[in-house]
């Protein structure tokens, strides 16, 4: 059966979580592809793809430009109508896909669908859920509304607009959804949980935080021509003064 959704799983040393992240995946009741594409880990990484080889459509290990270009590279190989990405440290929840995929079908100009999303601290075990919300343009302006994890994308739009922009290594993902945005208009937002995003003292979000803030500040000026007046009501204090003060 042809694959409805190819799934890119880029890595880099998170072994421990990765076989949580594709056991989730291959638990979706939709066809799929899945690449694991993997930047050079030096832990058990390796051995944890060796045991789902047979299941994955490819797979690589070597050093690369990054997430996004590592991203770009799985979806260029791919070959289903709807792509998306699940961080190796993140899992889809039961149905999730399903829900995404026929959220799509039913509207076939939209350019993605997204659901909601659990933040799950791994120190604690603790679940919240990520901000999102139904998609509109003030509100992309202000935060990300859109999690990445939680979202499905059609690979004609993805195609159209250029991917991931490879220059980006923070905030890809909310420069996607402007990009998308602004070429075919709003996303579907399915009001169910789809996806976990967990919080980890190794995440990039989590070490390098007043950088990831600078380059999202600089995706809303580049898409929306300014910062919103109201945007730093939105953001926690130190962080975007610390991205403030460091050169945004």
């Amino acid at each position: 059966m042809k694959p409805i959704v190819s799934v890119i799983v880029p890595s880099l040393n998170q072994g421990r979580f990765l076989d949580a992240a594709l056991r989730s995946i291959f638990q979706q009741n939709v066809p799929l592809e899945v690449f694991v594409q993997d930047g050079g880990s030096t832990d058990n990484s390796m051995a944890v793809i060796q045991t789902w080889r047979t299941h994955l459509a490819g797979a690589r290990s070597h050093r690369d430009a990054g997430q996004s270009a590592a991203i770009n590279e799985g979806v260029a190989q791919a070959t289903a109508p709807y792509v998306c990405w699940l961080n190796s440290d993140d899992i889809m929840l039961d149905g999730g896909l399903v829900n995404l995929v026929a959220a799509l079908e039913r509207q076939p100009e939209a350019p993605a669908a997204y659901g909601r999303v659990w933040n799950l601290d791994e120190a604690t075990g603790r679940r919240r859920p990520v901000w999102v919300q139904p998609f509109a343009r003030r509100a992309l302006a202000l935060r990300c509304i859109v999690s990445q994890p939680g979202t499905l994308v059609r690979r004609s739009a993805w195609d159209a607009v250029g991917g991931l922009d490879e220059t980006l290594h923070m905030a890809m993902d909310y420069d996607l959804w402007w990009k998308l945005y602004q070429s075919f208009g709003d996303f579907i937002f399915v009001d169910g949980f789809v996806a976990v995003n967990r919080n980890h003292g190794a995440t990039k979000t989590n070490k390098f935080r007043s950088a990831h803030y600078r380059e999202a500040m600089n995706v809303v000026r580049r898409h929306n021509g300014s910062l919103p007046l109201k945007w730093r009501m939105y953001q926690p204090y130190a962080v975007w003064w610390k991205a403030l003060t460091n050169g945004a």
